[in-house]
């Protein structure tokens, strides 16, 4: 089974839409092995995303994107930009408190980030969580100066949730237990299920 990580930030909290967004994963079969309420600092925030040259210029490449496809002229330096994204993430994160979700499931990375849809929210399909939830783009909330709010935040790869689950969760934080339904979801042998 493939683990990853979700933060619901401050504005799904806010909003009241932490309930919605639970329920969406468990019915879609991932199990939650771990979930905490936190108000995260700014210092913990610094480190929770990632500060590489990879990442940042690929969060700038993104914003550049966004802006060209609604014909705003943007020339800034995608390094540059993902620092500065970084930097309002950071604001945005601690600016009050998020749940955080460690999931258990077949392809949850997968199947978590297609419920959760686009990063840019005018891009999210209807059905997702930032798709049905989320009025908000990267180009208003740039002219704004600040982070896009999107609700949430899920790991994007295997080394992303390992990551983010170890930060946020201790060992003994995270439990193994049998869902009920499992050996339907999971299981080859049909005939022989037990009944739950």
């Amino acid at each position: 089974m493939e683990r990853t990580c979700v933060m619901l930030k401050p504005d799904a909290v806010q909003r009241g839409l932490t309930g919605e967004i639970i329920t969406r994963f468990e019915r879609v079969g991932l199990k939650i092995i771990g979930v905490k309420m936190a108000w995260p600092t700014k210092e913990q925030m610094e480190k929770f995303y990632p500060s590489t040259k990879e990442w940042l210029t690929s969060v700038g490449e993104k914003a550049r994107k966004s802006h060209e496809e609604k014909g705003v002229q943007d020339k800034r330096d995608p390094l540059e930009t993902g620092k500065w994204v970084k930097s309002v993430l950071v604001e945005y994160a601690s600016c009050g408190p998020v749940v955080v979700l460690a999931l258990e499931g077949n392809s949850a990375i997968e199947i978590v980030r297609k419920l959760v849809g686009s990063t840019d929210p005018l891009k999210a399909q209807p059905g997702t969580i930032r798709g049905d939830f989320t009025p908000e783009s990267i180009v208003f909330a740039d002219a704004n100066q600040r982070a896009t709010r999107n609700l949430i935040h899920a790991s994007g790869n295997k080394e992303e949730a390992k990551h983010e689950i170890k930060f946020w969760f201790k060992e003994n934080e995270l439990f193994d237990y049998k869902l009920g339904g499992e050996e339907i979801l999971y299981s080859n042998n049909w005939t022989k299920r037990k009944k739950t």
